[in-house]
Parts: structure tokens; C-alpha cells; sequence
């Protein structure tokens, strides 16, 4: 039996609002009421035309386009700028429906600031979801805030189904989780990148080199997933002893992968606090 959503707005159909709007229309699920996608501008407006039951307004054309689709939405997701939010919060606080959950996209903005933009009794879940949400391969974290019931968390997380995994957290785990896989698919497309630009050192051609890694990364994953078994055990199945791949990948351990990756996401964490606190 195909289950509906209930009607969407995404305030803001940026990059991630984008990413799991086009996620949502391409999973084919029937949405009662349709989408609503406000973007500032007529051409970011644009690059949503064509996507089915998806209407489209640019804020430069019709300014009140927030409160609008606001209004007329079961779930509202804020995927505007972090530094945007208070003020988005403050236009459409009048015009939400009383039963309406505002689900944030935006990193750092704690639900303590979407209760002074919305009141204390909102329904509000912040959302750390991923960019391979687009392909239906997404990880998303979700924090549900206190005036939240257990069917509303329940809407918002068949929502973030259609476009990949959910794991629902505290919130004071959410930045932490950003920093893996809300961040995690840029540290695998760099590997991805200084892994070919070795392959190109050895002589092959950027082609050559671009289909090699990045299927190798692609079929080490579909590996991984189809398996069922521990990452380190596939890898130890690859490393011969004293071949090739031991030699390597005890480099890489020299080198303290493992500290690299802690440093990074620490870095990570950091900045997120201080998005938080407005910085």
C-alpha cells in the first residue's frame, strides 16, 4: 500500500532543501496537497521546473511567497541561510497552521532559537541530513524538540526515508553527527580526488584514472552493503600479507589516517558551535 506525506514547503530550495525535495518527487510518492519551493531569485526558481507536482516561487516576483506556502503546509522545511532564520521564523509565525511541524535544515540553529522565532509549543525538528539524499542514499539525523508528539516524528521520518537512512539523536548529538555524514560525503569525494590525481602520476590518463577510482569506491561500497560484514574484515581480505596492499595501507597508518579524521571532524564540531552562538 503506497502511504502519502502530507502537504510540504520547503522556505528555501537551496542546495540540501533541494536535494531532498528532488529526492521526494523522484521516490514517486503521492504528496496530499503538493510542494511548495520558494527560492530568491527567478533563476534558482527555475531550476526546479519540470519536477512533478512542484510549484515553484521566486521571492523577487512575489514577496509574499514564504508566508504563503507557509501557510498552506502540513511540514515546513526552513532550508534558508543559518543567519536567515530568526527572521524567516518571525514572518511566518502568524500565518502556520496549528498543527504544522517546522523541520530545520539549517546547521547550528539551535531549537532553542526556533522556540523564541515560533513559541515554545511549536512543533520543531531539527534535521542534519546529506547530499545523497538526491540519489535515495542519504543519512539523516533527526532531533525532535519538546512539543513534538511521537506521530509527528514519525510523518518527518518517512519523509527523510524516501532519500536514505534516519537515525533520530538528542540534539546535543546533531552537531556531532554533522560532522560525519552531514560532511562525510565531501571527505569521500576528496579521497576520491588525491587518489586519482596519484593514478595520473603513475601515467594514466584523467579518464582512465577517473573510472578507475571512482568505480572502485563505488564497488567497494555496493560490497560492503551486499556483504554484511565489518569494513575491516573486507579489508583484511584485500591485504595479502606482505603484498602490496599491506605496504600501503601501512603508509596510509603511518601517516595517522586515524588522527587526521578526528582532527577534521573536531574542527567540525567547532564551527558548528559557533554558528550556533551567531559567530
Amino acid at each position: 500500500m503506497v502511504v502519502s506525506l502530507p502537504s510540504l514547503a520547503f522556505l528555501g530550495a537551496g542546495s540540501m532543501g533541494g536535494a531532498i525535495l528532488r529526492g521526494v518527487v523522484a521516490s514517486g510518492i503521492p504528496v496530499d496537497g503538493g510542494i511548495v519551493a520558494t527560492n530568491r531569485t527567478a533563476e534558482k526558481a527555475a531550476t526546479l521546473d519540470g519536477l512533478h507536482g512542484v510549484r515553484a516561487v521566486a521571492l523577487a516576483d512575489t514577496p509574499s511567497g514564504n508566508t504563503d506556502a507557509a501557510a498552506s503546509a502540513r511540514i515546513v522545511l526552513v532550508g534558508v541561510k543559518p543567519a536567515m532564520v530568526p527572521d524567516l521564523l518571525r514572518e511566518v509565525a502568524p500565518v502556520l497552521r496549528e498543527d504544522a511541524i517546522v523541520v530545520s535544515l539549517a546547521a547550528g540553529v539551535t531549537l532553542a532559537t526556533f522556540a523564541e522565532g515560533l513559541g515554545d509549543d511549536a512543533r520543531v525538528i531539527r534535521s542534519m541530513p546529506n547530499t545523497p539524499s538526491t540519489v535515495g542514499k542519504g543519512v539523516t539525523g533527526l532531533a525532535p524538540g519538546a512539543g513534538v508528539s511521537g506521530d509527528d516524528l514519525a510523518i518527518v521520518r518517512r519523509l527523510f526515508e524516501l532519500v536514505g537512512a534516519v537515525i533520530e539523536v538528542p540534539e546535543d548529538k546533531i552537531d556531532a553527527l554533522s560532522t560525519i555524514s552531514g560532511s562525510g560525503p565531501a571527505y569521500v569525494f576528496l579521497l576520491i580526488e588525491e587518489l586519482t590525481k596519484a593514478a595520473i602520476g603513475k601515467g594514466f590518463t584523467e579518464a582512465d584514472a577517473r573510472l578507475m577510482v571512482e568505480q572502485t569506491f563505488i564497488g567497494a561500497t555496493a560490497l560492503l552493503e551486499s556483504s554484511g560484514e565489518e569494513p575491516a574484515e573486507l579489508r583484511r581480505r584485500v591485504t595479502s600479507p606482505k603484498g602490496t596492499t599491506e605496504r600501503a595501507v601501512a603508509v596510509l597508518q603511518d601517516a595517522g589516517l586515524d588522527e587526521v579524521f578526528a582532527r577534521a571532524t573536531d574542527a567540525a564540531l567547532a564551527r558548528a558551535k559557533e554558528m550556533a552562538a551567531g559567530r
